[in-house]
């Protein structure tokens, strides 16, 4: 990174908090340089087994501590200033961003309520992170009645919303603990959140509000749709609800105490909270119509501009205003990418061939379609299009002379013609994909990228920035601290984008529409109805799971 400080430079800082860490970094207001980072690791990581305590959790469930995200702001901040070698006191703003639907119940003045000592062992008074998925029922009951009772605003979301929201996690806490639910006065996004500990203000932010708290034209779900739902949730949006504001606006000022934590000067601008995939469009150069982002890790989230509001079948949503303000905001998503191709590195591959790199170069000397097989990427449910997260993933064409080179490439293919139901979606519906900008980690994956240009006939551009969510919310931060009169502007003098790095290969793309065609029909099959031995495969795991440990069941010994 260049460390470059001018007498009359000023500086913001971006903080993106991900799925197992959170990233600090120092960008120059000027150009967008970027000058030092830190990255600080998760106490706690994912409780997804057991609480810190020591209760046990049941599948499914994915928690985090908050204590974690002030952390990152007590270590990552002031390491990444460091590192940066600048006067703090030239720091004129900070954002942030934060994974998503990420949700914590509180008390009035912003308490967690896990950190409140009698409701310490009640799983649902922690974090409940975006890939907690054990709320699948309560989404599927609330869509049903959406659906039944014809409510206008389940369009704007695709006809389905995810188990991974607000209201079906919330919907959780009142039939599981209604103890908690009760006690819970907020119920508020973790980037909401961490910006009420900075600066001291409660706000909501529109971006979270419209695509997680189903908030479209002005209104949330009335109280008649929540009742009906079970009669003891017509509240939950008074404990959603808050002071709403736009995207690159000003929450508030740097505590005194937020400054003592981050080495920052009291009372600098403080961003609104913003997501991390929806933040990182500003990075990209990404908020003209008609250009989407993924950005790819663990799990990938696709966003993109439109010039108009139209509905979109298996979408995440649409919101105003949700990605830049002036534009129509669409989102969708797949719920694992990244974490499945780690998952068979690390419990799949034979030891010789168990790295990526290793598996990558083996699969790279194949030609297209050469193992025979097509995959579900479906190993953490699907977001976009099914919004089922009790779909599972399944590989099909495996043989004898199958080799591990064939199924991670068939994985890495999978995402890709994942990714391609997404862009066809949106281009069916009238909403432009014209080309990809892709960030995230996985973009060193240079077979990755080809296949994706190949599979979705797009050419592929590339962020230029390791850290697009963090350059984004520092991006926001300028625009909160004056420096940049909108987003757009900010956008143009701060991000960065290596243009058409990867161009599609007309011979593979054939190639790919082939194994595309018989990726759709496997989809169509066991995620529209066609066979349902997922979810009942599902349904056998957890019965198995809970009787095996409400008996204490020892797990049978095998015997050589």
């Amino acid at each position: 990174m260049n460390r470059v400080d001018g007498a009359d430079d000023r500086y913001v800082v971006g903080v993106d908090y991900g799925t197992l860490s959170g990233r600090a970094l120092v960008v120059r207001v000027g150009d967008g340089a970027e000058l030092g980072t830190a990255v600080h690791e998760y106490g706690d990581g994912v409780i997804s087994t057991a609480l810190p305590g020591g209760r046990t959790l049941p599948p499914d469930w994915a928690l985090q501590n908050p204590q974690d995200y002030r952390d990152v702001l007590r270590y990552a901040v002031p390491a990444a200033v460091s590192a940066a070698g600048v006067d703090p006191a030239a720091v004129v703003g900070i954002g942030i961003d934060f994974t998503a639907c990420t949700v914590l119940p509180t008390l009035a003045d912003g308490t967690p309520l896990c950190e409140t000592p009698e409701l310490r062992d009640r799983p649902h008074a922690w974090v409940k992170l975006w890939k907690h998925h054990a709320a699948q029922p309560h989404a599927d009951r609330i869509n049903a009645l959406a659906h039944e009772r014809a409510e206008p605003w389940i369009g704007r979301y695709g006809g389905k919303i995810s188990a991974e929201w607000q209201y079906a996690k919330g919907l959780q806490i009142l039939e599981e603990d209604p103890e908690v639910y009760d006690r819970a006065e907020r119920f508020i996004e973790a980037a909401d959140w961490i910006v009420w500990q900075l600066c001291g203000t409660e706000t909501r932010n529109v971006c979270t509000a419209g695509y997680k708290g189903i908030l479209q034209d002005g209104h949330y779900p009335s109280e008649g749709f929540l009742t009906a739902l079970n009669p003891d949730f017509g509240d939950f949006v008074a404990k959603l609800d808050g002071p709403l504001l736009p995207l690159g606006a000003r929450a508030g000022s740097l505590t005194a105490q937020a400054a003592a934590w981050t080495g920052l000067p009291e009372g600098i601008a403080v961003a609104v909270g913003n997501v991390d995939a929806h933040v990182t469009a500003a990075s990209a150069q990404a908020v003209q119509p008609g250009r989407l982002v993924a950005i790819m890790g663990t799990s990938t989230c696709h966003v993109v501009n439109g010039a108009e509001v139209a509905e979109v079948a298996g979408m995440c949503g649409v919101v105003d205003g949700g990605i830049s303000p002036g534009a129509w905001g669409y989102e969708a998503g797949q719920s694992g990418v990244g974490d499945i191709f780690g998952w068979f590195v690390d419990h799949a591959a034979p030891a010789g061939v168990d790295s990526h790199e290793r598996l990558t170069e083996l699969a790279a000397s194949q030609p297209v379609g050469a193992h025979g097989l097509i995959a579900l990427d479906w190993w953490n449910g699907n977001r976009s299009l099914l919004v089922n997260h009790d779909l599972s993933g399944m590989i099909v064409g495996m043989t004898l002379a199958t080799r591990p080179a064939d199924i991670y490439r068939a994985l890495l293919e999978s995402t890709a013609y994942g990714t391609r139901m997404i862009i066809e979606a949106f281009v069916d519906a009238g909403v432009p994909v014209n080309d990809l900008v892709i960030a995230g980690g996985l973009t060193n994956n240079a077979l990755l990228m080809q296949i994706y240009a190949d599979v979705t006939r797009r050419p592929l551009n590339i962020i230029a920035s390791a850290q697009g969510p963090a350059l984004g919310s520092a991006i926001h931060a300028a625009v909160a601290a004056g420096e940049f009169p909108s987003i757009h502007e900010a956008s143009q003098a701060m991000g960065r984008v290596h243009e058409a790095v990867y161009r599609p290969d007309p011979e593979r793309a054939r190639a790919y529409d082939a194994l595309y065609a018989e990726y759709r029909t496997l989809h169509d099959h066991f995620g529209r109805g066609g066979n349902d031995v997922m979810l009942r495969l599902r349904a056998i795991r957890n019965a198995a799971v809970e009787t095996a440990a409400t008996t204490h069941e020892a797990p049978l010994e095998v015997v050589a």
